[in-house]
């Protein structure tokens, strides 16, 4: 993706030593994203009307409608972040992010948390997944410093393909399967690997915040997936 602020000082264009003050700022409030997170699941699943709604929109073209609102509200909250330069306006859509983030968890992990009798192994075992691939991913674009930009066009076609099997199986109610959250799992993970590519070319050396969004929602992007898988195991 092409920078678009060339006004800024990108990271590219700094000293070693400021770029890594950059990446532990970005990686610390992903970091405090992903507590934000399990502290918004944690009251939604206190309420039985929230968890009632939710699971009452997981069929057919509820569920659609469900996923249309969350892309709205999460694409607003991204180009929210990253068309402003105020500090408190980007922690605003972070905030909103994470928020619609949990939301949008919340059928599947009272399910697991509630319905599965290994339910808590399940969700520690996917959190530790989940956890070892993003820091290796991100470690293989940090330390060989490889520019993985060329993923983007897959990754595009590929999200909407997903789309697509997505929108086709709540209308026709086929389930997705094993194979689907594997695939998934994959382009989460190529996810990964452009957004941290991308930190160098695409952020200026204050836009921590949206860049620690933009790997927030790929790192949950793989979550969901990785647990979807662990669920059917069970």
């Amino acid at each position: 993706m092409e920078n678009q602020y060339p006004e800024k000082l990108l990271i590219s264009e700094i000293p070693d030593v400021e770029r890594m003050a950059f990446y532990k700022k970005t990686y610390a409030h992903v970091a405090a994203g992903v507590l934000v997170f399990i502290l918004f699941e944690y009251l939604l699943l206190q309420s039985e009307t929230v968890v009632e709604f939710m699971l009452s929109m997981t069929q057919g073209y509820k569920w659609l409608i469900m996923l249309g609102g969350f892309m709205l509200a999460t694409n607003y909250a991204e180009n929210m972040a990253l068309k402003t330069t105020d500090k408190s306006k980007q922690y605003l859509a972070y905030g909103i992010y994470i928020f619609f983030e949990a939301l949008i968890f919340v059928p599947m992990l009272f399910i697991a948390a509630f319905y599965m009798e290994s339910g808590p192994e399940i969700l520690n075992q996917a959190a530790i997944v989940t956890l070892a691939l993003f820091t290796g991913l991100s470690a293989v674009v940090l330390l060989t410093k490889k520019d993985f930009s060329f993923l983007k066009t897959g990754l595009t076609i590929g999200f909407f393909i997903a789309i697509g099997i997505i929108i086709a199986g709540a209308i026709f109610g086929f389930n997705l399967g094993l194979w689907f959250s594997a695939g998934m799992c994959l382009l989460a993970g190529g996810s990964i690997l452009y957004q941290t590519s991308n930190l160098v070319k695409k952020y200026g050396v204050e836009d921590y915040i949206p860049a620690a969004l933009g790997l927030f929602a790929s790192l949950m992007l793989l979550f969901w997936y990785v647990l979807s898988i662990l669920m059917s195991r069970d």
